[in-house]
């Protein structure tokens, strides 16, 4: 990837201060530089998308399966009892 300079930040640089962006942990005059970065750089626009979406998955946490219906397992466990096969 080019390393381009925009709003006085490099890339390497926003890439450096992205979590801590995300996070909300910046001073607001680094907020703007990044976002003034992303604005023109279309590079650091996309990952930051990718990276921040992937992050806010992470901060939700995992999925809750859905319950299984408790009807289901009992049969389930009765047909590998009948074929033999211990579950």
């Amino acid at each position: 990837m080019t390393q381009k300079t925009v709003a006085g930040l490099r890339c390497s640089e926003v890439l450096e201060l992205l979590s801590a962006y995300l996070d909300g942990e910046l001073e607001p005059v680094d907020v703007e530089r990044i976002e003034g970065h992303l604005l023109g750089c279309p590079n650091c626009e996309r990952f930051g998308k990718h990276f921040g979406a992937m992050v806010v998955s992470l901060h939700r946490g995992p999925d809750r399966p859905e319950p299984v219906d408790t009807r289901l397992v009992s049969r389930l466990l009765s047909q590998l009892d009948e074929l033999g096969i211990e579950p």
